[in-house]
């Protein structure tokens, strides 16, 4: 694995969080890290679609607050709030799912800035069955890639990060990057108050599910 990608696998914070959401309990997997580039320009490659394309997902919809997105292939839902170049709420709708993200970034410098990214879901019984299963890496992993393409494409490289994702899952960047990020959600789990073996066979799931890796060999 080469230092950039190592770099960005143990960028940031991870952390969970209980909260109460819309009157309900709920969960929150929280990633903080830094962008060695203007807030402006970290705003703006979130929000315009043809800058989010290179690094994420290409977007549709009525991209204003108060209007629906849809992320090809993957979650669409409602813009609550788009505050530039501060704060960026939408709800997460997947399936019969719905969650809440949550995008802060706070300025450091003319130079820097820092992204807290909150992924909410309420504990529904469904809910609390996977996050058993899979812990907060299941939600945090995917972050952890999404938020690497950013980074490569606020450096200037503006090819999605995962041409063929298999590819890259196969790659010796993609498996170190995954296992870090895996380990990261882990540690996060524990620091929550979820038993350590608990949390560590949650970890090895998360991290077959996203590399097909035989589950008894990942952990």
């Amino acid at each position: 694995m080469d230092d950039w990608t190592r770099r960005q696998a143990e960028a940031g914070e991870r952390r969970v969080v209980a909260m109460e959401w819309e009157g309900r309990a709920a969960r929150a997997v929280v990633t903080r890290r830094p962008y060695p580039a203007p807030v402006e320009d970290v705003w703006d490659a979130i929000v315009t679609p043809e800058r989010l394309e290179r690094w994420f997902l290409p977007v549709s919809g009525e991209l204003r607050e108060g209007g629906r997105y849809q992320l090809e292939g993957n979650a669409g839902g409602v813009i609550n709030r788009c505050e530039a170049p501060t704060l960026l709420a939408v709800t997460w709708e997947m399936q019969d799912g719905i969650g809440w993200v949550n995008v802060k970034l706070d300025a450091r410098d003319e130079s820097g800035c820092v992204m807290t990214l909150e992924h909410i879901t309420h504990e529904g019984p469904g809910f609390l069955t996977f996050w058993e299963q899979f812990g907060p890496g299941a939600l945090g992993v995917g972050w952890d890639i999404g938020l690497r393409g950013l980074a490569d494409h606020l450096r200037g490289e503006g090819d999605p990060l995962i041409g063929d994702e298999a590819v890259w899952v196969a790659s010796d960047d993609g498996q170190g990057f995954l296992r870090i990020a895996c380990d990261g959600w882990v540690t996060a789990e524990v620091e929550f108050g979820t038993d350590a073996a608990q949390a560590q066979q949650a970890g090895a799931r998360t991290f077959a599910f996203y590399t097909g890796a035989d589950e008894g060999g990942a952990g």
